[in-house]
């Protein structure tokens, strides 16, 4: 087995949040989130649940947190947009929330279309009351994630990693 410090930050990142009992992992389908999809998806102690539309993440980590459990959900930041009427459940209902977010119209982005949303998509979390932690560099992300699981699930609010192309490459076209 690898020492911890030699695994890729994906790797680390999924021991993080299964040592913090994260037993649930909702996403759709996104290339920026591939290893950690990855992992859950060979791991018969985790539950994956392939989503049609990020929303979809939201109502089913409330639904884990009422049975006792918790969530995580994987999406990327065109994601987002798709998710703002939802994230009102999160705090009228008062459960944890964690997200991590691959962030596209972001560092070195060359598709226009990626564009909009990436420069929204922290401002638009955050007028619904989401946490935002921006994980700019591959040595932030593990020590990032860590804090947001701590605000998650000890404070019961919703927080969001942004993962920054910095960290996930920007896509060539």
């Amino acid at each position: 087995m690898p020492d911890i410090e030699t695994k890729p930050w994906q790797d680390r990142v999924y021991d993080l949040l299964k040592g913090v009992g994260v037993r649930h992992f909702s996403y759709v389908p996104d290339a920026g989130h591939k290893r950690l999809i990855e992992l859950c998806t060979a791991d018969p102690e985790v539950a994956d649940v392939p989503l049609t539309v990020e929303s979809e993440g939201i109502a089913f980590a409330a639904g884990v947190h009422l049975g006792g459990g918790r969530a995580v959900l994987l999406m990327q930041g065109s994601g987002a947009g798709n998710c703002m009427n939802m994230l009102s459940l999160i705090e009228n209902g008062r459960f944890p929330f964690l997200t991590l977010v691959t962030m596209r119209g972001d560092f070195g982005e060359a598709n226009r279309w990626q564009m909009t949303m990436g420069a929204a998509v922290q401002k638009t979390l955050e007028a619904v009351g989401v946490r935002v932690l921006r994980a700019e560099t591959e040595a932030d992300v593990v020590p990032v994630v860590d804090a947001a699981i701590k605000m998650a699930f000890g404070a019961e609010i919703a927080v969001a990693v942004l993962l920054s192309q910095r960290v996930l490459g920007a896509k060539e076209f």
